[in-house]
Order: structure tokens, then C-alpha cells, then sequence
């Protein structure tokens, strides 16, 4: 039986099946272990780990602890309270029909970040006023329609992803802070703040930057100078504003204190810290890399909330759900009706009752002519969503037809 158990309550003999830090890079050489030393335990607690999961059949049980099961039931049904009483934001623009414009904005932003960033390697000073064009189309983009353009930030290729990542961060911010209620101008100012909050990296050696697998503990704290690196080159840079370099300076604090470069805790972090630290764990959890494959996104908010109990802002946390919804656009969910398909935009009538592209009966065993169906509106026999599923249980890939230019 696997079952959550806090840190503290860790005893040797117990068998270590999942560390529960998907978002923290450590120097395990495996995730799952039999506990056997002290030292294995405080490293453990000196990692910042709070809550780990442990296999009762392997190793020593623990009475009191949550199985699993009953720890996804929780989640799933305070997730669901969260988005019951939210309402998606308007989009003024359907994923049809934005969706070549996301395409372009893409392609053109990750050219400017992949040039700057050069740049930055060869020594050169960052020239900021080149992002603001590509981020106010960013914005612009996300203003239409916010699902379209982040749904693409999660297609990444290994040898880019540093640069592809500064574009999804920075349209992520876009969109949560468009959901904080912020004018255009902190919009565009948040864009490009994600745009350039990891230029630090430009600076870290490459074997570590693109080591395809588990950093050791002192490549780790190399690493981990990419925040002051990149907050000396900022400083440097004309235009750069204050919530600009709290980005960069603040996307690695966790609100327990457990972060870097500083240990900030609370309040000590800004808000646009507080989100940046957010929508960098999710971007970095939901790509597939060369030593992980990227979470669902729906499972990664329910692991992110999670999570927020000690390592997030718990109301931002909140917030960030709402803003990118339950079941973000491109998520595998299954209906009640037995059928399969992929959430292409944020419904009328809340979070929960999405835009689905019907792709698979499962009941029927039969591939569906690519349909899409408003689970707002009641022409559907109130069919509605009852869980997320792996595409690779499918062998699905849901942007093959997320990316399909098709009618209602």
C-alpha cells in the first residue's frame, strides 16, 4: 500500500517509493529507496521535502498515514470546489481561429529569445527594447484568447527547451496576471520579465546547463547561481523595471523560506514572484525532458496544490487554477458518456464545462471524426467531464488535433 507521510515521521526501514518534489531538482541517484541511513533522512529534510510517499508492503507501515488514494481524493475534490465557484475569463476570439496567430507569435518569439540569448553568451549587452514588440503580441494574443497560445508553449524540443521555456514563462505570467486584474502595460512588463528571467543561465557552463540527466549536488549549486548571474547582467541593462528584476530574482523563492538565492519566506516575496515561482514549476513539470516525461496538466495543478501547502502561496495557488482552468487547454479528459477527447478552450459557464474535441469512443473502441462539443450548453444530455487520462494510454497525441483547423 502506498501511502503520504511527513518527513518527520520518516524512520528507517520504511521504503521510499516517491519523493513527492517533482518540481525540486535533488541528488538521489533513484526516487524510490530503502531508508536506510540517518544521513539519507536529513538529507531528505535539508532538501526542503516535507511530505513523502512510502510503500507499506516493501517496508516499515505507518498507522496514521493517508493512502494515496485517499490523498487524490482530497485533492481532486478541493480542486473541484476551487473551480465550481469560478468563471473563465471571455475570449474574444475562438481556438480556430487564433490558432495561426499563436503559431506566428511563437515561432517569432522564440527566434527573439534564441538571438538574445546568444547575444548574452557572447558577451554582449541584452537590448530589451527587442523583446517588448513579440511580448505586446504575446499579450495581445492572450487578451483574445488565453488557452490557444499557452497550450502550444507546452510543445518544446530537448536542445532548445532553455529558450522555449522563457517563452512559455513569459506567457503564462501574461495570462495570470491578466487574471490578477492587471492593466496591459504590467501585462507587457510581466512578459518580458518572463521572457528574460533565466538569461542567467547564458553564464552557467554548458555540461551542466544541458546535462541530460540529474545534476550532482555541487553541479546543483553551480546551477543555482543562474539567478545572481542573471540578476548582474539585468541590473546592467537600461529599461529594466523593478518588477522586472523581482522576476528574475525571485522565481527560485519558495514561500516556506525553502528557496533561492535568498531563503525569502511570505510576504517577503512579491506577488509577481510569488506567480513566477508558480508558473515556472508548471512549465518546467508539464515538458518532457531528456531524464523526465512532462506531467499532465491537470495532474500538475493537483500536485502544484499539493504542494502549496508549504512551497506556494496557497490563494495564488488558487488563482493560478482559475486562471489557466482545471483542465487546461490541450488536456485528455474522458466524459460520461465514455467518450475521450481533448479541452480546446474555456467554456461559457465555468472551469468545469469546457470546449472538448471528441477524438475516441471508448465504449465502441472506435477513433470519432474530430467533433467539438460546449459542455456549457445543455444540447449534450448534460454530459460532463469525470477525469483526465494519460495519452500514452491511448497512444494519443493530443496536439495532432489540437493544432486541427476545425468547425464546431
Amino acid at each position: 500500500m502506498i501511502k503520504k507521510v511527513s518527513v518527520q515521521d520518516l524512520k528507517l526501514g520504511m521504503f521510499i517509493h516517491d519523493l513527492n518534489c517533482g518540481w525540486m531538482d535533488h541528488d538521489f541517484l533513484r526516487s524510490r529507496f530503502m531508508l536506510r541511513k540517518e544521513e539519507d533522512l536529513r538529507k531528505l529534510q535539508a532538501k526542503g521535502s516535507r511530505e513523502v510517499f512510502i510503500d507499506t508492503v516493501r517496508g516499515i507501515d505507518i498507522d496514521h498515514a493517508p493512502t494515496v488514494e485517499e490523498v487524490n481524493t482530497s485533492l481532486e475534490n478541493r480542486i473541484h470546489e476551487i473551480a465550481a465557484r469560478s468563471q473563465a475569463l471571455p475570449a474574444k476570439t475562438s481556438h480556430a481561429e487564433e490558432l495561426s496567430i499563436a503559431k506566428d507569435i511563437q515561432n517569432e518569439a522564440s527566434q527573439v529569445v534564441t538571438g538574445l540569448m546568444t547575444d548574452i553568451r557572447l558577451g554582449k549587452q541584452i537590448e530589451a527594447e527587442r523583446v517588448s514588440p513579440v511580448v505586446t503580441q504575446i499579450t495581445e494574443s492572450i487578451l483574445r484568447n488565453p488557452g490557444t497560445l499557452m497550450s502550444l508553449c507546452r510543445l518544446k524540443e530537448g536542445d532548445t527547451y532553455t529558450f522555449q521555456h522563457c517563452v512559455s514563462i513569459a506567457t503564462l505570467l501574461v495570462a495570470f496576471c491578466r487574471y490578477m486584474d492587471m492593466d496591459k502595460e504590467q501585462l507587457i512588463e510581466a512578459g518580458i520579465g518572463g521572457m528574460l528571467h533565466d538569461v542567467g543561465k547564458m553564464r552557467v557552463p554548458d555540461h551542466i546547463l544541458n546535462k541530460p540527466g540529474k545534476l550532482t549536488e555541487d553541479e546543483f549549486a553551480i546551477m543555482k547561481g543562474h539567478v545572481t548571474l542573471g540578476l548582474e547582467t539585468l541590473q546592467q541593462t537600461p529599461s529594466i523595471s523593478p518588477m522586472m528584476i523581482q522576476i528574475a530574482g525571485e522565481h527560485h523563492e519558495r514561500f516556506d523560506g525553502t528557496g533561492y538565492p535568498n531563503g525569502l519566506k511570505g510576504d517577503q516575496i512579491s506577488q509577481v514572484g510569488r506567480m513566477s515561482s508558480l508558473v515556472d514549476v508548471y512549465d518546467a513539470i508539464t515538458s518532457n525532458r531528456v531524464y523526465h516525461r512532462g506531467m499532465e496538466p491537470a495532474i500538475a495543478l493537483k500536485k502544484m496544490f499539493e504542494w502549496s501547502e508549504y512551497h506556494f502561496d496557497p490563494v495564488l495557488t488558487q488563482h493560478f487554477i482559475q486562471a489557466i482552468g482545471i483542465y487546461p487547454v490541450g488536456s485528455l479528459v474522458r466524459l460520461e458518456s465514455q467518450r475521450i477527447g481533448i479541452v480546446v478552450e474555456q467554456g461559457e459557464k465555468g472551469l468545469l464545462f469546457p470546449v472538448v474535441r471528441l477524438i475516441f469512443d471508448v465504449r465502441r473502441r472506435v477513433r470519432l471524426q474530430p467533433k467539438d462539443i460546449d459542455l456549457s450548453h445543455s444540447g449534450h444530455g448534460g454530459d460532463h467531464i469525470i477525469g483526465s487520462e494519460e495519452p500514452g494510454d491511448w497512444n494519443i497525441n493530443p496536439f495532432d488535433y489540437l493544432t486541427l483547423e476545425i468547425g464546431a
